[in-house]
Parts: C-alpha cells; sequence; structure tokens
C-alpha cells in the first residue's frame, strides 16, 4: 500500500479546505465560503437567463450531474487522485469494520445467507479488508454472507471484481435492487457525496439555490421541504433528500427484514443551518461551482435528520459516535499496534494512520458513525454507554 498518510482526507474539501482548516475546527460551524456571483429573481429558474446556452440548474441537479462525469472520468482515489478516504490510509479501518459486521450478525441471530452489502465500495479496499479479517476471525460469518455491491459507475465496478472476484454476489444501481432478507448495510463517506438542495432566507421567505455560468442565481423556492419559519436573514438550509429517502428505505428494511445499516461520514452531530459545500481536486482546494466532473463536491451530512426519518420508518438509532470514539472501541490502536510489530519497516505509518482517523483534532470527532437497526438489537460495539 503506497504511503498516503500525508494526503488530505475526504472530509476536508473545499471551503477553507486547502491547509486542513475543516479537520482542524472539527466542531466548528462550516468554513466560510467564497463569494460567488448571485443573480436574485421571481421569475421561474428555467426563464432566468434566456440568453444562456444552459439554463440555471437546481443545486442538487449539478451536483447529480457533476458527481456522475467525475466518476466516470478519473481515479479519485489515493495520493495520485484527489482524496484519501479511512480504508486507504490503513487496513485495519476496514478489517474493524468487518468484524464490527460480525458481532452485529451473532446479535441478528445468524442468520444464514445474509447480505453484506456496501454502499459506494470505491476501489472495494475496505470490503477486501474486511472480508478477510472475517475469514480468519469469523468464519462462521464468512461463509453465511453474500457480498452485494451498490455502485453506479461502470469504471469503478471493474475496479472492484479486479480487487474481490468472486466474493462479489451481484452489482446493484441502487439499494431497492437488493434481494430481500436480513442484510449488514455499510457505507463509509457516502452520503457527503449526494446531491443536496440549498435554500437562502431572503426578506422573511425562502428562496432556492440554482447554478449558472459558475455562480448562484436565486428564485422563490417551490416544492420545498418544510423549512425554519424564524431563520435569520441570509441563512442557508442544506437538505439532501436523496440522504433521507435512503434512510428511510434502510430503516423500514431492518426493522421489517432484520439487519443493520452503519453510515461514517462527516458533519455535525446535530442539525442546523449553514452552507457546507465543498470541494476538492489533486488534495487541493476547488470551486464546487465549476466545470463539472473536474472536483469532488460533497457536503456535511445532517446526522439527527436521517436518524428521524429512519425511527419514523420504524428502526432503531445507535448514535452517532465520534469516529475516534466508535473506532478505538473497535480496537483499532491494538490493530495498528500489532500491524507495526508485523511490518517494522513502515510501523511509523501504521501508528500515524490510526491517529489520523480517531485524533480529535483530525477526523475523530468531525467523523460519525450512525448504526440504523432492527429495535430489538443491543447496543452494539462502539455504541454502547460509557
Amino acid at each position: 500500500m503506497a504511503d498516503e498518510t500525508n494526503t488530505p482526507p475526504r472530509a476536508a474539501r473545499g471551503g477553507a479546505m486547502a491547509e486542513g482548516a475543516v479537520r482542524d475546527r472539527p466542531d466548528a460551524a462550516p468554513a466560510a465560503q467564497p463569494e460567488r456571483p448571485v443573480t436574485v429573481s421571481a421569475a421561474a429558474p428555467e426563464r432566468l437567463d434566456a440568453a444562456s446556452a444552459v439554463p440555471p440548474e437546481r443545486l442538487d441537479r449539478f451536483m447529480r450531474r457533476a458527481a456522475s462525469a467525475y466518476y466516470a472520468g478519473r481515479e479519485p482515489f489515493g495520493a495520485g487522485g484527489d482524496f484519501t478516504t479511512a480504508p486507504e490510509m490503513t487496513q485495519a479501518f476496514g478489517e474493524c469494520i468487518g468484524l464490527w459486521a460480525a458481532i452485529a450478525w451473532q446479535a441478528m441471530g445468524r442468520p444464514d445467507p445474509v447480505a453484506l452489502v456496501e454502499l459506494g465500495p470505491g476501489r472495494g479496499t475496505l470490503m477486501a479488508d474486511a472480508l478477510r479479517a472475517v475469514a480468519e476471525m469469523a468464519p462462521g460469518f464468512r461463509a453465511a454472507l453474500r457480498v452485494h455491491l451498490v455502485e453506479t459507475s461502470p469504471r469503478l465496478r471493474e475496479v472492484q471484481a479486479d480487487r474481490l472476484g468472486t466474493a462479489v454476489r451481484a452489482w446493484h444501481d441502487d439499494i431497492a435492487a437488493l434481494p430481500p432478507g436480513p442484510a449488514i448495510v455499510i457505507a463509509n463517506e457516502f452520503l457527503d457525496a449526494l446531491p443536496i438542495r440549498q435554500f437562502i432566507r431572503r426578506g422573511g421567505g425562502w428562496m432556492e439555490r440554482f447554478v449558472t455560468d459558475g455562480g448562484f442565481t436565486e428564485s422563490p423556492a417551490r416544492d420545498a421541504p418544510a423549512l425554519p419559519p424564524d431563520a435569520p436573514e441570509g441563512a442557508v438550509q442544506e437538505v439532501n433528500e436523496a440522504a433521507l429517502a435512503i434512510a428511510a428505505a434502510l430503516g423500514t428494511r431492518v426493522a421489517a427484514q432484520g439487519g443493520v445499516a452503519l453510515f461514517i461520514d462527516y458533519g455535525p452531530g446535530a442539525g442546523g443551518l449553514g452552507d457546507s459545500l465543498q470541494a476538492i481536486a489533486a488534495h487541493g482546494r476547488a470551486d464546487p461551482l465549476g466545470p463539472p466532473g473536474e472536483a469532488d463536491i460533497t457536503a456535511h451530512v445532517d446526522f439527527a435528520a436521517l436518524g428521524a426519518v429512519a425511527q419514523a420508518a420504524g428502526a432503531a438509532v445507535q448514535g452517532p459516535m465520534p469516529q475516534g470514539v466508535f473506532l478505538a472501541r473497535l480496537g483499532l490502536f491494538s490493530r495498528a499496534a500489532i500491524l507495526a510489530r508485523m511490518d517494522p519497516a513502515h510501523a511509523a505509518r501504521h501508528l500515524a494512520a490510526a491517529q489520523r482517523l480517531a485524533a480529535p483534532e483530525h477526523m475523530g470527532r468531525l467523523f460519525k458513525a450512525v448504526c440504523l437497526c432492527h429495535p430489538d438489537l443491543p447496543p452494539l460495539p462502539g455504541f454502547e454507554d460509557p
């Protein structure tokens, strides 16, 4: 594995990211965004700029189009790409998650078969490390599990197939295509890349942001979700409808069919107002509204909103728990120490990666873990009361 411990984590994208400002202030409000041109109009957005070849595009639709172009056309992961995710920093991360899944399976009553699902598997690194760990430490779980990957990028599917081979039972375009039955769902840095809508308070009402010519256009909010009525002038409310839909669907599924869904991502523990739209390219700050496909665009995850819709669907919610606490309870530091002893030439790298994942001043506090699960399950590893 290449030494990637000096590349910025995917959480530190855009905003004031360039020197790690976001992860250096883990509980701060989203960093101030650079000024962008804004046009405010009462007209319908499709009529705002008749002279432009590209009409104003709602922010979530722009983000969806940009993400499709981005993942189709470049290798974003690792030192040679744009960002580094936790599984690429150390194998201990995926191993800990795999053994967490094995314990969750035992708590579920050891169903056989059980779907082990990953949403947005990247290069397949997390799943490969998880499968290796459970094959050695939990062979019963390894025999019972069936790997299903939710991935829309044909290029990344090929990368995953090369790494995981016949371990993968099937790929799916979305969670609705997953087979029925008990499931353990894992998603690391998946929700943050889903498209958001942004609403901004203007004159006692709410406007919605559209993108045109590299800047924002504002138009009166239409078909908007419930928005806070007493927000101050200029306040921004972000809504991730795709993430909420996934939480609702998985909440319904685990409540009815059994299972768990573990999300690890970044954002505040409690939702609130603020602009967290950000982007990264080549491990540096980028303009989120630049040419689609040139940068990785993300926003903070609203864990409180996810938990609320999952509970409304019948699931129990454990967490959110700071990633550092969660991983420490799973034994990340012990595993990193073992790897350091086994690989003395790279001992410092193994230990530094664990520190980076768990230390509050790095990824340990801004990142959170949350579990949606069947209401009858006990507290799962990492989510126990202190």
